[in-house]
């Protein structure tokens, strides 16, 4: 694992913890050799673990489109920038540099790039690890709506066993080092539920 693409708040929350989480991940993946694949921004968690992740030494790859370039809201200071055209390449970008997938505390901008990969890992377009980096019991509703999911038959357990659930950074990092993704056909699972 050699890049790992953290998807998090273009804010920093209304706790100091998110804050203290996103440091402490950046200097785990700096740790660990890994560098950090992330949206581009100066602000916010985003900009928080790019800083951690530079000032210990690390590599920070922000990928980021014209528009909020623009507005003046990129990290100049970036080992790399990738400026895109829009939304749909950025997210494209960021899933080919990187290695895993994790969420960290964010809003629903984070909530749909976390969603996107995740379901491609259902549907086997990657084989990549993904995980949320569960600070303060954030994603604790998140988890409990997918487990609802699966109560109600929109979902398979195996598809919420897929994404890794950590509250520490060391740990999480290890979750993604070991992961194996599982062996199952979604499409043959789902014409032999009809």
């Amino acid at each position: 694992m050699k890049a790992v693409c953290v998807y998090c708040g273009s804010a920093s929350g209304a706790r100091p913890v998110y804050a203290e989480a996103a440091r402490a991940f950046g200097r785990a993946l700096v740790e660990a050799n890994v560098s950090l694949v992330y949206g581009g921004g100066r602000v916010g968690l985003m900009g928080l673990i790019a800083d951690e992740v530079l000032a210990a030494g690390g590599r920070a790859v922000g990928v980021i489109p014209e528009l909020l370039l623009a507005k003046e809201v990129g990290h100049t200071g970036l080992t790399e920038l990738h400026v895109v055209p829009d939304m749909h390449e950025r997210k494209k970008k960021m899933a080919d540099l990187a290695d895993a997938f994790v969420a960290m505390p964010g809003g629903v901008g984070t909530y749909e790039e976390f969603f996107e990969v995740y379901t491609w890992a259902q549907l086997g377009y990657h084989q990549k690890p993904v995980g949320l980096l569960d600070v303060n019991g954030y994603f604790g509703p998140l988890l409990s709506m997918l487990r609802h999911t699966i109560d109600e038959g929109f979902m398979r357990k195996p598809y919420l066993d897929m994404i890794q659930v950590a509250a520490e950074p060391e740990e999480m990092i290890a979750r993604l080092a070991a992961y194996t993704p599982p062996v199952h056909d979604k499409w043959s699972e789902n014409r032999n539920a009809v």
